[in-house]
């Protein structure tokens, strides 16, 4: 989804001493350190592959044993509506950061971040694209993580946000809608009364990953970079090349579709075109979050665009 925005405090709230009381309760080895051994940020898995307290991408996602003993983070979610991926809590201990950095990595191209901050200090700030902004416990934000984007504890307290990852559904769509709407004179929400019990009207992903990735996907997000590219005359030749390999994956789509017999002809067009964009300077440009436009392209389809069993990226991710 695109945010018109680089940052958006949705028109909903919830109960921050609720949040907090229910996160301490929870045993110190349920936190696991970043996969990306950054010092200072640490996890809590709520939603992950199988359940398993893993930080899998891809998979089917059902809950951990860590969301089941949070009845209200589960009807936060459940209020919330949205089809869940791997969701976890998340830490910083003061003094520590978030370097900046671009999520740039297939699964936040198809996913939003939602974050309600559980546990924080006024010394907190998150940035997004040169805005800056301390987030208040118990509230819900979304943010463009294609920008730009850093977090700073510089308070004396550890931080710990609740981290939803989802396609979208539910709720969430229209309370991005009307936050993006909503005025400087509008009202601060109301807390979300919740209390129902409907931890069992949770969705989870089953299928989050594209197999063999199709000729439509594959135009979008060749779509999506041209949209952001700068008036490179270079970046011209790129494109021409991508449009080619478009055209050229079509053609084996229509022939072999998801079938392992197209795997060897895939593969082969995949090897050309990677190949062909080395020997391209224009594929050295880069977008206006200085990220090259031929790590873009590896990223959203090249390493995703056959079967496969993906590698977590090391990278920080808010």
């Amino acid at each position: 989804m695109q945010l018109k925005h680089p940052l958006l405090k949705l028109r909903t709230r919830y109960c921050a001493d609720t949040l907090s009381a229910e996160v301490r309760a929870l045993p110190p080895s349920a936190w696991l350190p970043h996969p990306g051994s950054y010092p200072g940020n640490d996890a809590v898995p709520l939603i992950g592959k199988d359940g398993q307290p893993s930080n899998a991408f891809y998979g089917r996602m059902l809950p951990t044993e860590h969301l089941r003993r949070c009845p209200y983070i589960t009807e936060i979610m459940a209020d919330i509506g949205a089809v869940w991926g791997r969701s976890r809590l998340m830490g910083l201990a003061p003094g520590a950061e978030v370097p900046p950095h671009v999520d740039v990595h297939y699964h936040w191209r198809t996913h939003m971040r939602v974050h309600i901050p559980v546990i924080t200090n006024p010394g907190v700030v998150f940035t997004v694209g040169g805005k800056s902004v301390h987030m208040a416990p118990g509230e819900c934000w979304v943010f463009d993580s294609f920008m730009l984007h850093d977090v700073q504890n510089r308070g004396s307290d550890k931080r710990i946000h609740l981290v939803l990852d989802t396609v979208g559904g539910g709720r969430l769509w229209e309370l991005v809608k009307e936050a993006e709407e909503a005025g400087p004179a509008d009202p601060e929400p109301d807390v979300a009364k919740l209390g129902q019990g409907r931890s069992n009207e949770l969705a989870f992903e089953q299928f989050n990953a594209p197999g063999v990735m199709s000729p439509w996907e594959i135009r979008c997000h060749i779509g999506y970079i041209l949209e952001k590219a700068p008036a490179e005359p270079l970046l011209d030749r790129v494109f021409r090349r991508m449009d080619k390999f478009a055209e050229e994956w079509n053609g084996a789509w229509a022939q072999f579709g998801q079938s392992d017999l197209g795997i060897p002809t895939y593969q082969n067009l995949l090897s050309q075109v990677q190949r062909d964009l080395k020997t391209l300077p224009g594929a050295e440009a880069k977008l206006p979050n200085a990220v090259p436009v031929g790590r873009v392209f590896q990223e959203l389809i090249f390493n995703v665009a056959l079967p496969m069993t993906p590698v977590v990226p090391a990278g920080p991710a808010g």
